[in-house]
């Protein structure tokens, strides 16, 4: 029994428990890098807890006594080698993915240090250490030679002094290269080719405070570009007689002499000049035409919706119209080099070849001397003759001509659009044709029948003749009719068409109950007494989508709203109403 006992406690000696579980725990930190807790390891949790005596440098199992269950002891033996040799084939498998990851580790490391170029860059650092330790041995071999005392000259020259020589040379050509490096060194760095590198600006964020700061910003930006163009315009206007006509004089001789491009050099420098005093403090003020100041409103710091709302439509209104006039420059410019209009291609098609011949004719100062002396006489007197007589200009001003003849691309779509409707509508015939008067254009004619989705226009409204809609309005307006006098739901709103003849202002309703023009509406312009922009729903943001409209015979004012393109039509009306009352004098006006 003693030697089974001797043979039971050496087999039972083996690593301790507590020491298994340190390794493990180590090999779990090396794994997961950082300490981790009881809960992350399933297979630890399950084991049950290590006593004082399991922890100990030595584990002895107690005998028990003399023939008390052996073959149990036995059984219990073999359960703990067998747990304690799965313990180890998991160290094991916890030693290879150590190894693993430290493979894995290396080779990121060697990556990095790949793409960071480390060896190139030690090695250019070293290249570049090595340049400096020489030109420093040139430097000092060049001064102890300038210290040296200089030798006599000789008629024959010994090996010795050929070896001199030859240091001598390649000193002065290290210090020549130094030189130039010093002097010249910075600019040759400069002309390094380098790869461009590309910068992403960063998008601010919509804000109703900052759309209205870069709007003020915009403003007073070209506000200086503004008040130069006022006063191009009032000389050229000859706004101020007395301004002008020194200018002119001025002009002329200058470019008679041959002395406008050193004219206007010398009016840029004047100009610095003043802009430069006016920087020091100095007030001083010229101008042609007056300028305007316009009152600057307070910066709001918080703005309600309605007034975020109103500020981007007015700033999409804005960017929406000049992005039309923009479009319709770029296309004109496109449509008269590609010979959409020919008439008008044809005619710039020859001015340059008379440009071309002249200037491979005429020498360049006489060209020089004529331009000067077109371009005063057009700016000063042609123009001027043009603005002030629209009629004339409509028949002579050819730039002008061609360039309002040029068609944009939407109006070539409605021109083909209309050419292809033309075709397939039946051939007019001769009958028809011989009743149009001579000397009357298609246009006119076009003009004068011009009718509604219910017939003639004339014949709806009970106009004469000559009455049709403005160019503008030669579709309509669609809009609806308010009239506050009435009360009957059918005759207080009416849908509708507007429209604004030379002399009155019609509304088309589009009620499908009676063809008879009834439920029309037909405003003499000079029995209007009040036109004003009007907003039906307070509550809703925007400044509306009506007109307002007073006339004697109402006693409230008509409203014509849910007009989409309200100012379009406001400034349409409000333009002709102008008109026909600065044309018409009272008497006339009481009389009608």
């Amino acid at each position: 029994s003693d030697s089974w006992k001797q043979v039971a406690v050496r087999h039972v000696k083996v690593k301790p428990r507590c020491a298994v579980l340190t390794m493990l725990k180590r090999l779990d930190k090396i794994r997961f890098r950082g300490p981790r807790t009881r809960d992350d390891f399933p297979d630890l949790a399950e084991s049950p807890p290590a006593s004082d005596n399991e922890c100990s440098d030595d584990m002895q199992l107690k005998p028990k006594a003399a023939g008390s269950g052996s073959p149990t002891m036995a059984a219990a033996i073999q359960e703990f080698q067998r747990s304690e040799s799965d313990r180890l084939n998991e160290v094991k498998g916890h030693l290879e993915i150590a190894l693993l990851e430290k493979h894995f580790l290396q080779e990121e490391l060697r990556k990095l240090r790949e793409e960071t170029n480390v060896d190139s860059l030690r090695q250019e650092l070293e290249r570049e250490r090595n340049k400096r330790i020489d030109l420093e041995q040139k430097m000092n071999e060049v001064l102890k030679l300038e210290d040296s005392p200089p030798q006599p000259p000789r008629k024959q020259q010994s090996p010795s002094n050929n070896g001199t020589d030859k240091q001598q040379k390649e000193v002065w050509s290290s210090r020549l290269q130094k030189w130039l490096y010093e002097r010249f060194g910075v600019y040759i760095e400069d002309f390094r080719f380098q790869p461009e590198e590309s910068t992403v600006e960063t998008e601010e964020p919509l804000s109703a405070k900052r759309l209205t700061e870069n709007m003020r910003r915009l403003k007073r930006g070209a506000r200086p570009v503004t008040n130069f163009l006022r006063n191009l315009s009032a000389l050229s206007n000859w706004h101020s007689v007395y301004t002008s006509a020194i200018a002119f004089i001025i002009y002329m001789n200058a470019a008679w002499h041959g002395w406008a491009i050193p004219m206007f050099l010398f009016l840029a420098i004047l100009r610095l000049s003043l802009n430069y005093l006016i920087a020091r403090g100095w007030r001083i003020q010229w101008s042609i035409v007056p300028e305007v100041s316009e009152p600057m409103e307070p910066p709001k710091e918080d703005l309600t919706v309605s007034e975020k709302f109103q500020l981007v439509l007015d700033v999409a209104q804005k960017a929406q119209n000049l992005f039309g006039k923009m479009a319709d420059v770029l296309e004109k410019i496109k449509n008269l080099f590609m010979w959409v209009q020919p008439e008008s291609t044809r005619k710039l098609y020859i001015c340059l070849w008379v440009a071309f011949i002249t200037s491979c004719v005429l020498p360049y100062k006489l060209m020089g001397f004529m331009i000067g002396l077109y371009a005063g006489i057009k700016f000063f007197i042609i123009d001027f003759l043009f603005k002030s007589c629209p009629k004339l200009r409509d028949k002579y001003d050819t730039p002008y001509i061609v360039w309002n003849s040029l068609p944009t691309d939407p109006q070539l779509k409605e021109r083909t659009n209309a050419t292809v409707s033309r075709r397939v509508q039946p051939v007019v015939s001769r009958s028809s044709l011989a009743t149009v008067p001579c000397g009357v254009s298609r246009e006119e004619e076009t003009g004068r029948s011009h009718s509604t989705k219910k017939g003639a226009f004339h014949e709806i409204f009970n106009l004469p003749e000559s009455e049709r809609p403005l160019a503008v309005c030669e579709n309509g307006w669609r809009c609806c009719l308010i009239n506050r006098d009435r009360k009957m739901p059918t005759d207080y709103i009416r849908n509708g068409v507007l429209y604004v003849t030379e002399n009155y202002l019609c509304f088309e309703s589009s009620s499908s109950r009676s063809s008879s023009s009834k439920k029309n509406k037909v405003i003499k312009l000079v029995d209007i007494t009040d036109i004003q922009k009007y907003k039906v729903l307070s509550v809703l943001p925007g400044s509306g989508m009506g007109i307002s409209i007073a006339t004697p015979s109402t006693q409230k004012p008509l409203v014509f709203g849910a007009m989409i393109h309200r100012d379009e039509a406001f400034e349409a009306i409000f333009t002709q109403y102008m008109k026909i009352m600065t044309t018409t004098k009272p008497p006339a006006s009481a009389e009608l």
